[in-house]
C-alpha cells in the first residue's frame, strides 16, 4: 500500500485470474452474487514512498515515537496504547471507547480504529461523481482520515490524539514540543532535521507528524496482506464450504451486500482489494449507553457534521454518515461501529439484517413508541439509508440472511484477519 508502484500495478499483486476463479465459485452458492465494482479513478490519491528493505531515519524515529508514552500528559498513553500491533493496530481490548486524558480517566467518544491499510485513502470530497446515464451519478462524499473524513493525511491524523484532551492530552502544541526535547531521542530528531530544528516549534512538530507517517507507511506490519483471503486470490489457499457460502453472501446484492461498500475486487493496476470503497454512510446504529457524552440527550455525534468537524457543520444532508472502514482484521475487533455499540460480529451483523425487520430488538420504547434510529436528531433520520439491502426490509419480515448464513459469513470475514498460516490452516492475530 505504500508505493507509487503500487498505485500502477504495485508488488502486492492479487493475481486475478485466482481471484476470478474463486469468485464464480462463490457465485455458484450464492444466488444472483454480483462481484463488487470499485469506484472508478478515485482522485487525490495520497501517495505514499515504496516499500524498503529497511526504515528511512523519518521512519525509525516515527516508530520511536508511535511507542513513546512521555509525549502524553500522562506519561502512560502513547499511540500503541490503543493501536496495538498485537491487535491489528487496534485497540487490545473490548471497550466501545478508550479512556485517557492527563488521568487516564477521560472516555473519548468514538470507538478506536485500526491504523492497517490507510494508504490508499483519497482525500475527502463532498460530492464523488462516477459515469452514469447522464455522466453525473453522485456517490456522495468520500476519503479522509479518522470517522469522519475530517484530515486528508496520516500526518495530520497523528496530530489528532496529542492534542485531544481525551487522549495524550497535551494541552497545545508547545507542550508537545516540550516532551520532544526531553525524550531519549532527542539527538535523532536533531541529526535527521537540524540541529537548531527546536528553534522553530512549528516545524520540529511538524517533522513530528511526518516522522510517524513514515512509520505508518513504510513499516510493512502496517500492511501485511497476510489473510486467508490473499492466500486465495494467489492460488495458495482454498476456501472451506463455509467460508465459500459466506464469501457468495458477501457478494450477494440481495443478501449481505456487504461488497457494495466493502469492495473486493483488485483495484487500480491489480493492488490488493482494499474492503472499502471510502464512501460514508449513516446507518442508524443505535445509541451507546457506554458512552458517557450519550447520558446527555443533548448531545449528538453527527458524523461528517460535528461536533469533532466543524467545517460541515451546516450540510445538513451528510448528517449521521461516517466513513465505512476496510473490513481487513475485522474478526479481531471488540467494538463495531463508530460509537463502538456492539462487541461481537455476530451481534454487528444481526443488527444489519433486523434493523428494520425487528427494530424492538435494537431500539428504545418511548410512551410505547419505538424510536428508531435514536442516536440521530429525527431532522436527520432521512439520511439513514432503507433502500440498499439489508436495509430495505420491513417490519414483519424475514430478514436478509438467517442464522447460518452469519454463521458463514462471519466464517468468511475471517479469512480477512492477516497472520494466515497456510501449514496450519487456520488464521492467527498479527
Amino acid at each position: 500500500m505504500l508505493a507509487a508502484t503500487l498505485l500502477l500495478g504495485g508488488c502486492h499483486d492479487a493475481k486475478a485470474p485466482a481471484h476470478a476463479d474463486v469468485a464464480a465459485s462463490a457465485a455458484a452458492v450464492a444466488v444472483a452474487t454480483v462481484p463488487a465494482t470499485p469506484k472508478p479513478g478515485l482522485k487525490m490519491w495520497v501517495r505514499y514512498p515504496e516499500p524498503a528493505a529497511t526504515l528511512s531515519a523519518a521512519a525509525q524515529l516515527g516508530k520511536q515515537l508511535f511507542f513513546d508514552a512521555s509525549l502524553s500528559a500522562s506519561g502512560t498513553m502513547s499511540c500503541a496504547t490503543c493501536h496495538s500491533p498485537d491487535h491489528a493496530y487496534g485497540p487490545p481490548n473490548g471497550l466501545a471507547v478508550q479512556l485517557g486524558g492527563a488521568g487516564m480517566e477521560r472516555q473519548g467518544t468514538r470507538a478506536v480504529p485500526s491504523l492497517r491499510y490507510l494508504g490508499f485513502t483519497p482525500k475527502f470530497t463532498r460530492h464523488y461523481y462516477v459515469p452514469g446515464p447522464d455522466d453525473t451519478e453522485d456517490e456522495g462524499p468520500t476519503g479522509g482520515f479518522t470517522h469522519d473524513g475530517a484530515v486528508d493525511s496520516l500526518h495530520e491524523q497523528a496530530l489528532i490524539p496529542l492534542l485531544n484532551v481525551n487522549e495524550m492530552a497535551n494541552p497545545n502544541p508547545a507542550a508537545v514540543v516540550a516532551r520532544l526535547q526531553k525524550t531519549s531521542y532527542v539527538a535523532q530528531f536533531r541529526q535527521i532535521y537540524g540541529a537548531d530544528i527546536f528553534e522553530h516549534p512549528a516545524a520540529a512538530l511538524e517533522k513530528a507528524t511526518l516522522a510517524l507517517e513514515a512509520f505508518q507507511t513504510e513499516d510493512p506490519s502496517f500492511h501485511p496482506y497476510t489473510s486467508k483471503f490473499d492466500a486465495a486470490m494467489a492460488g495458495n489457499a482454498d476456501f472451506t464450504p463455509a467460508e465459500l457460502r459466506g464469501y457468495g453472501l458477501f457478494n450477494n446484492p440481495d443478501k449481505g451486500n456487504c461488497a457494495k461498500c466493502h469492495v473486493d475486487t483488485p483495484g487500480p493496476g491489480g493492488r490488493p482489494a482494499q474492503f472499502t470503497d471510502f464512501g460514508f454512510q449513516a446507518l442508524g446504529v443505535p445509541r451507546n449507553p457506554e458512552i458517557a457524552a450519550n447520558r446527555d440527550p443533548r448531545y449528538a455525534d453527527l458524523g461528517i457534521c460535528g461536533p469533532d468537524r466543524k467545517d460541515m457543520a451546516k450540510e445538513a444532508e451528510f448528517c449521521g454518515m461516517f466513513k465505512s472502514p476496510t473490513l481487513r482484521n475485522v474478526a479481531t475487533r471488540g467494538a463495531f461501529f463508530h460509537n463502538g455499540r456492539f462487541h461481537t460480529l455476530e451481534d454487528m451483523l444481526h443488527f444489519y439484517v433486523e434493523r428494520d425487520t425487528d427494530p424492538g430488538k435494537w431500539y428504545p420504547k418511548v410512551n410505547g413508541k419505538i424510536v428508531k434510529y435514536d442516536d440521530l436528531p429525527a431532522r436527520y433520520r432521512g439520511n439513514i439509508d432503507s433502500l440498499d439491502a439489508p436495509f430495505n426490509r420491513k417490519k414483519g419480515q424475514a430478514p436478509a440472511l438467517n442464522d447460518e448464513e452469519i454463521g458463514d459469513l462471519i466464517a468468511f470475514l475471517k479469512t480477512l484477519n492477516d497472520g494466515y498460516s497456510a501449514k496450519a490452516g487456520a488464521a492467527r492475530i498479527e
